[in-house]
């Protein structure tokens, strides 16, 4: 599924965020980036969802070199970062419908995707809400039942737990494994190893850029 060799990252000629990364990950696995903030976990995440330029190294995703994989085309694939991306301004009804367009669905599809997620996500009272008078934990939601309206093959979960109260974590913590389909490559990125146990069976920690045996 996804092959890193000899990945590096550098913000300045000084400062590497990432140094010499490499792993494999396999069709549907689920694995976790472990390490403390700023160690390179996230910045290897926004590689993979093309957001960031990796100075040198080579990244495979279904044996594509990452910068001619197309994710519209190529492969389905959600990231969910640690700071929710939405149209701000906008309805969180004029958000979905915005993404179900990009993604293709025709007119009557993106009504009954809506409708069935209203339903089954109990959102009618947040529907007409824009994202801008919503909490962080329900923003945080929204990314990921946005998500679950296509089956995906790689699922990607920045350090979202860290501030999330009981109730919001126990409602995440469900829709991350409703996504983790049975050929869904889950990714994930925390700070603290017991979430990580939670969803994944492999574990990788970061240390100032670099992959460690252990923190």
């Amino acid at each position: 599924m996804i092959r890193v060799k000899n990945l590096y990252l550098r913000y300045t000629r000084e400062f590497y965020a990432l140094y010499n990364i490499n792993m494999e990950i396999e069709d549907g696995e689920s694995v976790a980036f472990v390490g403390e903030d700023e160690s390179g976990k996230t910045s290897l995440l926004r590689i993979f969802a093309k957001l960031e330029k990796l100075t040198k190294g080579e990244v495979y995703i279904k044996d594509t070199p990452l910068e001619k994989l197309n994710y519209k085309e190529d492969i389905k694939a959600g990231y969910v970062p640690a700071k929710p991306v939405f149209f701000e301004k906008k309805s969180v009804y004029e958000n979905f419908k915005y993404i179900l367009k990009i993604w293709g669905y025709s007119d009557n599809e993106i009504e009954s995707k809506i409708n069935n997620a209203i339903i089954e996500y109990s959102l009618e009272k947040i529907k007409d809400t824009k994202i801008k008078d919503l909490t962080l934990d329900e923003q945080y939601i929204l990314s990921l039942i946005r998500l679950t309206f296509r089956d995906l093959d790689l699922l990607m979960v920045d350090n979202i737990f860290d501030q999330m109260n009981e109730a919001t974590f126990e409602v995440a913590t469900n829709l991350i494994k409703t996504l983790q389909k049975k050929k869904t490559t889950l990714i994930l990125a925390t700070t603290k190893e017991a979430i990580a146990n939670i969803f994944c069976k492999r574990k990788i920690y970061f240390k100032d850029g670099s992959i460690v045996d252990k923190l």
